[in-house]
């Protein structure tokens, strides 16, 4: 995903919320119901994969002991850094995916918002193994993309439901929306 996590690096340079997810309705709404999907915690450890400013995670942060936030765009990181800054508990990190997932930890809360659909098929197939060894029982992924289509992107919504059906063991729902489809992975 290094391209790709170049070009997010670029967007974020150029304009600090490329996809205003801090002030349009779409990602007021998606953020809104992927909290719902989450549950109301507490968890004792969650991981925000392509966590981008930390919109995401700081309303997550309140609902976990402990959360990590990962994003492969160091400014956007430095921006989820300042937004975490309240909650000790939490903490944002550059990780290109799949290099940059932690080894060896389990998480009882998994969210990929917006992120699994721009990476190539070798990185998408090691992130959703990463996230099937990563998830504990009883854990919950949450997995939400746009429905749209755009030229970077490797695959549209769907086909990252099917590749999360194929490979992240769990009981599943999905829940389309029109502009946004929500899949649940629960142990």
């Amino acid at each position: 995903m290094t391209a790709a996590a170049d070009a997010f690096e670029a967007r974020y340079r150029a304009d600090p919320d490329p996809w205003d997810t801090l002030t349009s309705g779409y990602e007021r709404e998606k953020r809104r119901r992927t909290l719902e999907a989450c549950g109301p915690g507490p968890f004792a450890a969650a991981c925000d994969l392509g966590a981008g400013t930390g919109a995401l995670a700081a309303e997550l942060a309140p609902r976990c002991e402990r959360l990590l936030a990962l994003d492969g765009a160091p400014t956007a990181v430095a921006a989820a850094r300042e937004r975490l800054a309240p909650f000790a508990h939490a903490e944002a990190r550059v990780a290109r995916l799949p290099d940059g997932l932690p080894a060896g930890e389990s998480y009882d809360l998994v969210v990929a918002s917006e992120i699994l659909y721009y990476l190539d098929d070798g990185a998408l197939a090691e992130t959703l193994a990463w996230i099937d060894g990563a998830l504990a029982p009883g854990g919950r992924l949450v997995a939400v993309h746009w429905t749209g289509t755009a030229p970077d992107l490797r695959r549209d919504a769907a086909a990252v439901g099917e590749a999360l059906a194929r490979a992240v063991t769990g009981r599943r729902e999905t829940v389309a929306d029109g502009a946004f489809r929500l899949e649940v992975v629960a142990r």
